[in-house]
């Protein structure tokens, strides 16, 4: 007999992740279901579902923010978080799983999928996340599981091991065979599978198989080593203790069949999850937490509303919370539970306690972020560490449709930061522009559309302006003379100035010449004062950089000579030198890594040439079997929508960091158009 499981430990946490369009929305609507739900189950468009709420959702047909449900499955609470499968919302993927017991891995043997779904193992991998492969489609499968197989254990650097073979007639997969039961079901559509007699045509494969499991769990158990080399059937306990334990130590990872769209399949699932599923208290201690000591809780997601305000949920690690706690977060300072909540979807259930394991919804924790950890009392609890966000790979500039709304903006573009870590709000005052960076263009689309939705603040978006500057390449001189006669005291200053061309990247120099007394020492630095002032904004309306300003003449009057006087002087003298003395346009240039699958290296090396990009090599990724990295350096102004066609040239997965290298002169044809653009009033 099929063991009856071992005891309960309390609430369960299970992420169920993957690429892209793999099922994942659709597995946790058919787990509501198969638990007693209201949600139907079968093929839904995300946010038309019971796991899937959010307007943006509904909007895109795609998930875009994790979706908790909380269910009961033979008398066990599992909640269960279904994370976007988009790269640009990855993140929230990292933020959740580490304090879940496991991962669902939801996932087709499709070979164009192999790069997305290396990405989510390796994330779960260095989290040192527990994990099942559930290989959805089955029903629609079109070629042979232990091929399917094959393909996907480029993805993993964990051995793949198979739990389950499926039942074919006529090409379709019509049930199931459990390796470690050593059952045949058949499938059911929308309800659990029926047991019947195992077909004698599927004994030998089904041998095969349980065979082939078998010697991958004996791999770290040498008593199970020893009854396969005498030929001697194991105790089916045995068998089921080493599932549980080589999936918690991580050396296998298991391998479920079913089509979650019919509901096939979910309740192996869901009996897998429950026997073998680590407990809190493995996951607590994988975590770093002490089992003693006053509630912790870690907030894995943030969400804010229109009217419901801060919704932090959380996954208790010890202890047990209760609705007014007073609590005090990993940053300091206190706050209250304002109100507790179980999660299906959208739909919430009030609650005046959470236990340890428990994941809900805490109220109003403010001060406290995703990531943080909070603890009931007075003392800041011990600190998790949390997943460092990514670099942003895509940008804009945002400007609010009604001047009324600026200081909204601000408020808005913090939540939307403290719900989402991998958004960058980055205002850049002497460019004139506030910036919001992030993952991609979805990424940014979305936060823009929760600014209208939740915060009622409706913004027009712009690609974002390059740090253009401009030097000189020759050198030159000029007098500025500054006299007012208003009645009373005037205004004198007189200034003559020499500048010269530095190399590149040294910035600015200004030099004093002066001998004789001609300028009195207390007038020379509002000199320097009007020349940096007048350098913001060059002959060609850019900042000047890399040029030193020599001071080698001037005079002065004893009663209407002033710092301010000076200033003006030396905003004229640099204002007559500079068109003397040859200005010429530079550019930002960046140095960039690219990483992509080894089959898309040659559209990735076109983007780089198609941008004025120049390849400096490219080499295997380190670590990553099948991808490389380009190195390379690209102007600032052609990176602004790469991101965009490098995920279309490596189906979404392809991405890329940079950093600043050098200015370099821009001429010709490019220069015109950056000249011609900034002569043109903003719009």
């Amino acid at each position: 007999m099929a063991p009856t499981g071992r005891p309960a430990s309390g609430p369960r946490c299970v992420a169920i992740v993957g690429p892209f369009q793999s099922g994942k929305t659709t597995l946790l609507d058919a787990i509501i279901a198969r638990t007693g739900g209201n949600q139907k189950s079968g093929r839904t468009a995300p946010g038309e579902s019971g796991g899937n709420s959010s307007a943006e959702a509904r909007a895109h047909r795609m998930g875009v923010e994790p979706n908790i449900a909380t269910v009961s499955f033979l008398g066990d609470s599992m909640t269960f978080i279904d994370c976007p499968g988009s790269v640009e919302f990855l993140h929230d993927m990292r933020t959740v799983t580490p304090a879940c017991d496991a991962a669902i891995v939801v996932c087709e043997a499709d070979e164009r999928k192999i790069p997305a779904l290396e990405i989510v193992l390796r994330d779960l991998e260095e989290a040192d996340i527990p994990r099942f492969l559930f290989i959805n489609k089955i029903d629609t499968a079109s070629q042979r599981l232990q091929d399917s197989l094959a393909v996907l254990q480029r993805a993993s650097r964990t051995p793949l091991m198979l739990r389950q073979i499926p039942i074919w007639q006529q090409g379709i997969a019509v049930g199931f065979i459990d390796l470690a039961l050593e059952r045949a079901f058949i499938y059911r559509e929308h309800a659990p599978s029926e047991i019947v007699d195992m077909p004698e045509g599927e004994l030998p494969a089904e041998r095969e198989a349980r065979f082939a499991m078998l010697e991958r769990l004996a791999d770290y158990d040498d008593a199970l080593m020893e009854d396969l080399i005498s030929e001697i059937e194991p105790p089916r306990d045995r068998v089921f203790d080493d599932l549980a334990r080589e999936l918690r130590e991580r050396h296998v990872l298991p391998v479920l069949i079913g089509a979650a769209e019919r509901g096939n399949g979910v309740t192996r699932l869901l009996k897998a999850l429950r026997h073998e599923v680590p407990s809190i208290a493995e996951t607590r201690a994988r975590l770093g937490v002490a089992e003693d000591g006053p509630p912790i809780a870690q907030v894995l997601k943030t969400f804010h509303s229109a009217h419901g305000g801060k919704s932090s949920i959380g996954r208790v690690l010890r202890g047990t919370f209760r609705e007014g706690d007073t609590v005090v977060g990993s940053r300091g300072g206190e706050t209250r539970i304002a109100s507790l909540a179980t999660l299906v979807g959208a739909a919430q259930t009030r609650m005046t306690e959470a236990e340890v394991g428990s994941t809900v919804a805490f109220g109003r924790l403010e001060g406290i972020a995703t990531g943080d950890c909070f603890a009931a009392g007075k003392v800041r609890p011990e600190s998790i560490v949390s997943p460092v966000p990514p670099e942003p790979v895509y940008g804009l500039a945002l400007r609010v449709k009604d001047r009324k709304d600026d200081v909204r903006l601000t408020s808005a573009l913090a939540k939307l930061v403290e719900e989402d870590p991998a958004l960058v709000v980055e205002p850049r005052p002497e460019m004139g522009e506030m910036r919001l960076l992030g993952q991609g263009e979805m990424h940014l689309r979305v936060a823009i559309e929760r600014l209208a939705s939740r915060f009622q603040v409706t913004v027009d978006s712009a690609k974002l302006r390059v740090g253009y500057c401009e030097t000189i390449k020759a050198p030159a001189s000029a007098r500025g003379r500054h006299k007012k006669q208003t009645g009373g005291h005037g205004q004198f200053g007189d200034a003559v100035i020499e500048v010269r061309p530095l190399p590149r990247g040294e910035g600015f120099a200004f030099e004093d010449a002066i001998t004789g007394g001609v300028i009195p020492r207390q007038y020379i630095p509002s000199v320097e004062t009007g020349v940096r002032d007048a350098l913001r904004k060059g002959p060609l309306g850019f900042p000047v950089v890399d040029l030193a300003v020599r001071l080698v003449e001037g005079s002065y009057h004893t009663v209407d000579s002033s710092d301010a006087a000076f200033q003006a002087a030396g905003r004229l003298a640099i204002a007559e030198a500079l068109p003397k003395a040859e200005p010429v346009l530079l550019e930002p240039v960046l140095a960039v890594e690219i990483a992509v699958p080894t089959e898309s290296l040659s559209k990735a090396t076109g983007l780089v040439t198609a941008r004025r990009g120049q390849m400096l090599g490219y080499d295997a990724r380190p670590g990553w079997a099948g991808w490389d990295v380009i190195n390379a350096i690209i102007p600032e102004a052609e990176i602004g929508d790469l991101i965009i066609e490098l995920r279309s040239a490596t189906a979404g997965v392809g991405t890329f960091s940079t950093r600043f290298d050098h200015m370099a002169e821009l001429t010709g044809r490019p220069a015109a158009m950056v000249l011609q653009n900034s002569a043109q009033p903003a719009g």
